[in-house]
Parts: C-alpha cells; sequence; structure tokens
C-alpha cells in the first residue's frame, strides 16, 4: 500500500470512529478539491461535529493546536490528521484571527472558508459529495472564486490575495472578475500581513513548476510592487539585444525560473534574484548596455530581500551566494586550477551550475560555460577537488607564527599551490611554507 492509500485509510477510519459516536464526520478542504479535480492529496483534513474536548477524549493521541478554534490534531500510526469542529467566525480585527468562533454545521462552515474549490465536503463512508458553495462547478469553469463577497474574505485576512494567485498558478485556472477587482483594490493592504506569512506564499509559488505564472499574476494584479518591489523595479530594464533577445531583464527572470526543475526554495529565490542588481546599475556606454558589478550589489539586495521576508540565515546567505556567483562560469576556462576547484567543490556548486543552466536557457542559450563547468566536475576525483590539506595552523605555529593576516594567507597560499599541483606531500608543503616566511621577511626589510 501506498503511502497515499495509508493517510486515506487512516483518514477513514477517523471519520468512521466520529460517526460511530454519532457525530457528523467528513473529509474537508484541500483534499476534497483534489479528490474532485482527479489529484492524489497530500494530506487529509476532517470536519465534525464533535466539539474540541469530545475529539480528545475520543482518540487516543491528540494534540490541541487550536482548540480556541475548534482545531485538534489526531495522531494514527504516527500520522497527524486535523479534525476541525465545523464553525463559523465573527470579524478580524488582526486581519488574520477571528474575534470570536461560534460552533455550527456544515453549510456554515463552508461559508467561512477562502474559495469556492476549498470549501467542499466528501464524506467517505457514504461516498457522498456536500457542495454548499459551487465549487464543483468553479472547478469545471476552472475559476478561483472568494465564497461570498471578495472584499469580505480579503478584510478577514488579506493573505488570502496571495493564495488566490498560488492556487490559480498552480491549476493553471482564472481568478474570477470580482475577485480580481478586489485584489487590485486591496493589494497595498497585503503589508499589513506578517513577513513569515508572506514568504510561505511566496516560497509555494516559487517552488511550483508553474512559478512564472504565479509571479506574472501578482504582478498583473499589484500585489509585487508591495512585496517584492525591486523585482517589479526589473520591468522596462533594456538589455543588449544579443545576450538577451528575449527582452527586458523581468521577462528574462520570469523565463530563468520557468525552465527550474522542482526547486527547492534557496534554487528558485536565487534563481528569480539572480539579475536583481541590474536595475540600479544600467548605464548606457558607448553605445552599449551594461551593468558594472550588478552580480555583487544584487547580492545586497537579495540579502535585503530576504531579510524583509525573514528567511533562514543559512537561507539568506546561500542565496546571496549564488547572486553573486552567477556570472562566475563565464570565467572558468581562465581560472587557476585551485580557483576552479574551489568552485567545484563548494557545497552549493550543483545549485549555482543550475542557475547558470537557466540563465543561459532564458538568454542566448548557449552551455558551453555550462557544460565545461560540468565535464571538470566530472573528470576530477573528489580528492582531487577538495583533498586534505597538506598542513594546517598547529604546523604553522610550530614554526613560531602567531595568527594573524600572514598566518592566513600563508595557509591559503600554501593550499592554493597544493590544488595547483604544485605541492605533492607534506614534507614539500612545509619547505615551502618556510621558503614563503624568507620571502616575506626579505620583503619587510627591504621596506
Amino acid at each position: 500500500m501506498s503511502e497515499i492509500d495509508i493517510k486515506k485509510a487512516l483518514a477513514v477510519e477517523i471519520v468512521r470512529q466520529l460517526q460511530g459516536k454519532g457525530y457528523i464526520a467528513l473529509f474537508a478542504g484541500g483534499c476534497v478539491r483534489d479528490m474532485v479535480m482527479g489529484l492524489d492529496p497530500a494530506d487529509y483534513d476532517i470536519a465534525t461535529g464533535a466539539r474540541p474536548e469530545e475529539v480528545m477524549v475520543l482518540f487516543e493521541k491528540t494534540v490541541p493546536v487550536g482548540v480556541q478554534f475548534g482545531v485538534v490534531l489526531v495522531l494514527k500510526n504516527g500520522h497527524p490528521f486535523e479534525v476541525a469542529t465545523f464553525r463559523s467566525e465573527g470579524a478580524y480585527s488582526d486581519g488574520r484571527h477571528p474575534d470570536s468562533v461560534v460552533f455550527c454545521d456544515p453549510k456554515g462552515d463552508a461559508s467561512r472558508r477562502d474559495f469556492t474549490i476549498n470549501g467542499m465536503f466528501y464524506d467517505p463512508i457514504k461516498e457522498e459529495l456536500l457542495d454548499y458553495v459551487g465549487g464543483q462547478q468553479d472547478i469545471k469553469l476552472r475559476l478561483i472564486r472568494t465564497i461570498g463577497e471578495p472584499h469580505e474574505r480579503f478584510k478577514e485576512d488579506r493573505l488570502r490575495m496571495i493564495r488566490a494567485v498560488r492556487f490559480a498558478s498552480r491549476f493553471e485556472y482564472e481568478i474570477e472578475e470580482a475577485t480580481r477587482k478586489a485584489i487590485r483594490e486591496y493589494a497595498a493592504k497585503i503589508l499589513t500581513v506578517s513577513w513569515e506569512r508572506i514568504r510561505e506564499e511566496l516560497e509555494k509559488i516559487l517552488t511550483h513548476k508553474n512559478s512564472s505564472l504565479g509571479i506574472k499574476l501578482l504582478d498583473e494584479l499589484g500585489l509585487l510592487e508591495h512585496i517584492l518591489p525591486e523585482v517589479s523595479g526589473m520591468k522596462g530594464v533594456t538589455q543588449p539585444d544579443n545576450l538577451h533577445p528575449e527582452g527586458d531583464v523581468f521577462v528574462h527572470g520570469l523565463l530563468t525560473i520557468s525552465q527550474l526543475e522542482n526547486p527547492d526554495f534557496v534554487l528558485a529565490m536565487a534563481a528569480f534574484l539572480h539579475d536583481v542588481g541590474k536595475p540600479v546599475t544600467w548605464q548606457l556606454k558607448e553605445g552599449r548596455i551594461r551593468f558594472p558589478y550588478h552580480e555583487s550589489i544584487g547580492a545586497e539586495i537579495a540579502e535585503q530581500i530576504c531579510t524583509r521576508l525573514r528567511t533562514s540565515r543559512e537561507e539568506k546567505e546561500r542565496i546571496s551566494w549564488l547572486v553573486k556567483k552567477h556570472m562566475t562560469f563565464k570565467d572558468a576556462r581562465k581560472m587557476k586550477m585551485s580557483t576552479l576547484k574551489k568552485l567545484l567543490s563548494h557545497p552549493d556548486y550543483p545549485l549555482l551550475a543550475e542557475v547558470c543552466r537557466v540563465d543561459a536557457l532564458a538568454s542566448s542559450g548557449d552551455l558551453a560555460d555550462y557544460n565545461y563547468c560540468q565535464e571538470m566536475r566530472g573528470k576530477l576525483r573528489e580528492e582531487e577537488i577538495k583533498p586534505r590539506r597538506f598542513i594546517n595552523g598547529y604546523d604553522l605555529i610550530s614554526m613560531g607564527l602567531k595568527p594573524g593576516p600572514l598566518f592566513a594567507e600563508i595557509l591559503n597560499r600554501i593550499y592554493d599551490e597544493q590544488l595547483e599541483g604544485k605541492l605533492h606531500n607534506r614534507e614539500e608543503a612545509l619547505t615551502r611554507v618556510r621558503e614563503v616566511i624568507t620571502e616575506t621577511l626579505r620583503s619587510e626589510t627591504k621596506k
């Protein structure tokens, strides 16, 4: 039995137990939507007439994750299932959480959900679909539509505006006109949502195969200029026709991410932001368009964006490094072997290679630089690319050197010569250290 089948069987068992005690219990939300679409749900959520305290009594292992909102996590064979009591909600003063919750029936619960496609229920025992909001019809029409008046839904939770874009791009649906209009009117209010929540939705958009469609929609609906003004600023920034026949920097960015296959967030962000430094470095000099140091400035901008989006420190550093190094492959053939080996041995080299690949495919289509680096990475053994150092800091200390700038310079110089193949063992490395120390002392004496 597959993992998907196991989850479904366990979810059905939870429903059966609840119904067996006289409670209404149904599959709810995204899993029902996916079933109607003919997709395999990743998770199964359950809505029930049982109160949270009743759910916690009925099942052996539970976690009260949101009892005030009627939500309990039920653990079955190590798998978590969200079980929520049918509820209607009061006003959302904070634009995220309801001020009050009233337990109700399935129809009342459906009316408080975000979009029609997410507002259906399914009884897996009776094999019966319950659709009070027209979700099934909107799936046929391929439409994202709010349940009820769109302005009210977005007042309750402004993040739903980005969620509308995510669902539309994921399923390649249209956003219904009244819903689109409301998003445009409310777009600036997206900044009242926490950056952590915005980042979560943005990550889901960027790591999906239809990421470029999602970014286009964010732009069309006026959301992009508020959450990623630096990216919005890429629109209309011209590039040299001979290198970028595809168009401006924004178009290039969209084409770049459209080439990615199943990226994680770090790769998707790096590919998306690799040219974010171009708008502020654009120059027309002697009839040629140039972007001096755009990769370094872009890395700084990428760091600022990651800080705003509350990414982890590790993610920020990796994304910034990838943006800074995205032009490196074009110089690979001219690199010293030590420099090339350091590049090829970097932990994020595979991601950098992918950024360079999709960058090339989104512009000239020339993969020569990418192919060269990949061929070199394939030719060189792991111990050649990143060999164990012949000497370390303790060796220099034993020779009378104190840690400091010169100390680090010597270590790096010796390792570079080792990578170049100029040094073959520890003895040669120690001899070379003595020579470097002598050379340095002579140089200092002449000064």
